[in-house]
């Protein structure tokens, strides 16, 4: 699969993104926040082949997209800035969305600034709509580890929070975390190695932000009507009621349902997952 990756000027920031493949193009906004979009890689491959020149890139602050990380420079609003100094960039009319998880928060965020520049949307177990999954997210967590996974990462989140940011400690939260996102435990070590890319400074600053921005698109997209695809996997630590109110905000919307899945779709359940995907995108 043909990549190719560069910088360019952002504002006062450098935004690093890549391609893959040939064809409309199709952008990929990772979760987070604080994440870069390394471990997309493998979807952005694969979603290449169904004829579509698929875009990743590294969020401001993250990977190889350089700012200074301060409330004033880590806003969805930057954020948002950045993704269309991209569009721009590569003279797209139209493209594409894929936003996971937070990348689904950013994504509905985008569509409220900039609808006419969306062919489509896929909202792959993303935030929601509002702020309503910080209530839950954290116990939702706990939910899905099992006693003794609880136990150790207490012990090692304690350990961080007396100070110790030790690359052992890190990979010790990070391994008993990731088992929360995955229902096929044994892919936890893939999610736990992206894990530990987690920057906690930006990811605190945008929740912060989306805060003071009030973000909420309950009732944003009555003229939006432009497909929408909604995942949400069935074991997720986001709820299925999150997930349902997403679909019913956009008028032309399907929400598909994973069972036996977690957070990640293409991990669990690749083949319904690539299937609606691959159908949804050429029709």
């Amino acid at each position: 699969m043909a990549q190719t990756d560069y910088i360019i000027d952002s504002g006062n920031s450098k935004l690093y993104y890549r391609t893959f493949g040939k064809g409309k193009p199709l952008l990929i906004i990772n979760g987070g926040p604080g994440m870069n979009s390394d471990g997309f890689t493998y979807i952005a491959q694969e979603l290449a082949k169904f004829n579509y020149q698929t875009i990743t890139y590294d969020q401001r602050g993250t990977g190889k997209s350089e700012v200074a990380i301060s409330s004033k420079n880590i806003t969805m609003d930057l954020m948002v800035q950045d993704m269309e100094n991209l569009r721009k960039y590569l003279k797209i009319d139209k493209w594409a969305i894929l936003g996971h998880s937070f990348g689904g928060i950013l994504a509905t965020y985008y569509a409220t600034k900039h609808p006419e520049y969306i062919d489509r949307m896929i909202l792959s177990n993303s935030g929601g709509i509002n702020m309503e999954f910080t209530t839950y997210v954290r116990q939702r967590q706990l939910e899905h580890l099992s006693p003794t996974q609880r136990d150790s990462l207490a012990y090692f989140e304690k350990k961080q929070n007396n100070g110790d940011t030790s690359l052992e400690t890190r990979k010790g939260r990070a391994k008993y975390l990731a088992y929360a996102y995955v229902y096929d435990k044994s892919k936890a070590p893939i999610i736990a190695e992206r894990l530990l890319q987690f920057n906690a400074e930006i990811n605190t600053l945008v929740i912060q932000d989306l805060f003071k921005i009030k973000y909420d698109c309950a009732k944003k997209f009555k003229n939006f009507h432009q497909p929408v695809l909604v995942f949400q996997g069935e074991n997720d630590i986001l709820t299925v009621e999150t997930a349902e109110k997403i679909a019913a905000t956009f008028p032309n919307s399907k929400l598909v349902l994973m069972k036996n899945c977690a957070h990640y779709g293409w991990l669990d359940a690749p083949e319904i997952y690539f299937a609606n995907v691959e159908s949804f995108l050429n029709s």
